[in-house]
């Protein structure tokens, strides 16, 4: 039998360095998004098109089944792009935690359509581990307890809830199609999507201008071959685990980046901008504990 758990673990893991390797690049070495997402995108749609020749679909594939495949690769296309356009409206801080909340989504929605059961323990658990990750990734700056997220708040609801539909829509096809299947078709979405908004030629003519541009494509070409390992694991979890707690698991993501990003703040101290003081982290110590308990309930349950 597969453990789901720790693979769900292990692919939060490495999406959380991801993320970190995300950060570096698009406030430190990259001139803008729109510049980040163009390399990062034509290096997914080599990958999604080796892996489709490598892991073809399985012959009597029905029509209906591909075409919820292809519905869950958009609606994950779809969250990250309204996701990443409403860091330019909010700090990321602020928008993190909203979005966090997506696996409660996929847990309301997965007991009516893929007939899962969740205990009362389970809820207790998810509700746990979205909180605690609201609690690491809240911003305590001065002056923010205060502001609302405003107009940006439906949005990040309108992601949350796309991101879990796209979840359940992977679950129900993992029955008919392989893990490295289901990425090729995301990650062909989500290449599209994203050359659609970033393919420019004032985007290439800065690409073309970028300092140190080979060893600043040679971590993004890394991180990228980090992500196909993040998410295929991810669907592995998903094709053999309920996929609200995979979900649950997947969203304490904010306490991996932490440590990441802890130690490497350590070593190099200009590789990201991160927050000290005795308020933060306590604060963060709160949010751990609250998502370690969460996953300790997943696993006993």
């Amino acid at each position: 039998m597969v453990d789901w758990a720790n693979i769900a673990l292990l692919s939060t893991a490495i999406i959380g360095l991801v993320n970190i390797i995300d950060s570096h690049l698009i406030s430190k070495r990259m001139p803008g998004l729109q510049a980040f997402l163009l390399p990062a995108s034509l290096t997914i749609l080599v990958v999604s098109l080796v892996a489709a020749s490598l892991f073809p679909l399985p012959s009597g594939l029905d029509g209906q089944t591909l075409l919820i495949a292809v519905l869950s690769g958009i609606l994950r296309t779809f969250s990250l792009g309204i996701l990443l356009f409403t860091f330019k409206m909010e700090e990321v801080s602020r928008v993190i935690p909203v979005y966090s909340t997506f696996p409660v989504f996929v847990a309301i929605m997965a007991v009516p359509l893929l007939g899962e059961a969740v205990g009362l323990l389970q809820w207790l658990a998810i509700i746990v581990v979205v909180a605690g990750a609201v609690v690491v990734s809240a911003n305590r700056s001065p002056g923010s307890a205060t502001r609302r997220l405003g107009r940006v708040f439906a949005l990040l609801l309108i992601s949350s809830l796309l991101m879990a539909g796209a979840n359940i829509a992977s679950k129900y096809v993992l029955d008919s199609i392989s893990s490295w299947n289901m990425y090729w078709i995301t990650g062909l979405s989500i290449a599209a999507g994203f050359m659609l908004v970033s393919l420019r030629p004032r985007v290439v003519r800065e690409l073309a201008g970028l300092r140190q541009r080979g060893a600043v494509l040679g971590l993004l070409a890394f991180n990228e071959l980090l992500v196909v390992a993040g998410v295929v694991l991810l669907f592995v979890a998903m094709q053999n685990g309920p996929v609200s707690l995979v979900s649950a698991i997947f969203s304490s993501r904010p306490i991996f980046v932490l440590i990441f990003a802890f130690a490497i703040s350590r070593t190099f101290p200009n590789f990201l901008k991160w927050e000290t003081g005795k308020g933060v982290l306590a604060q963060r110590v709160v949010g751990t504990t609250m998502v370690v308990a969460g996953i300790a309930a997943i696993y006993l349950s």
